[in-house]
């Protein structure tokens, strides 16, 4: 009977110590991340995607990366971007391969673009931003593929982000500062007003 409880114990221990991982992730609020341009909303996209993986394998920047239990078990293997790490060039052909349409597909051009990626918005930390500490700096202004129509820049080259701005996170990830001064605000995070 002493080898029954504790072959219980035994096992009762691994489970908890195997599912203590996806308690943490599901809790893990500075995980940060963008969904691929064109995605759905987070709910619809999680139902949507079948983890099938050909966004990612289309990406020319190779910015998507799949998920695993950061985010909790629902979003298991769905694709994700971040920025800081390698940042999306909106090139939109994770959208024309996405088979049940999670990832939208949107023609690469200014307006269909405008109208249909909202990935996040770029938001400046102007005690860290060196054009902002009177240092001209502008790298984030150079690296934004939607210059003088999602951000824009000031005297000193200090940034000024505009409400056109989609969030590819190209700006953060060019940001020379450490800890960047520029960061993306995924738009599944931010309340819809």
């Amino acid at each position: 009977m002493k080898r029954r409880a504790f072959l219980q114990s035994l096992t009762a221990a691994a489970a908890l110590l195997a599912a203590s991982p996806l308690i943490q992730a599901a809790n893990n609020p500075s995980f940060r991340f963008l969904r691929p341009p064109g995605s759905k909303d987070e709910k619809d996209f999680a139902a949507t995607c079948i983890r099938c993986g050909k966004c990612g394998e289309v990406c020319p920047n190779r910015c998507i990366k799949y998920l695993g239990t950061e985010n909790g078990i629902e979003s298991l293997d769905t694709p994700y971007i971040v920025p800081r790490e390698q940042a999306c060039i909106l090139c939109m052909k994770c959208g024309d391969v996405c088979p049940t349409g999670a990832i939208e597909s949107v023609p690469r051009e200014m307006d269909p673009i405008l109208e249909k990626v909202n990935m996040g918005v770029a938001r400046v930390d102007r005690t860290l931003c060196l054009s902002w500490q009177g240092k001209t700096c502008g790298v984030c202004y150079r690296a934004c593929p939607l210059q003088d129509v999602a951000i824009r820049i000031g005297r000193l080259e200090q940034p000024h982000v505009l409400k056109d701005c989609v969030g590819c996170g190209l700006c953060e990830r060019s940001c020379i500062q450490i800890p960047q001064a520029i960061k993306i605000i995924p738009s599944h995070t931010r309340k819809r007003v």
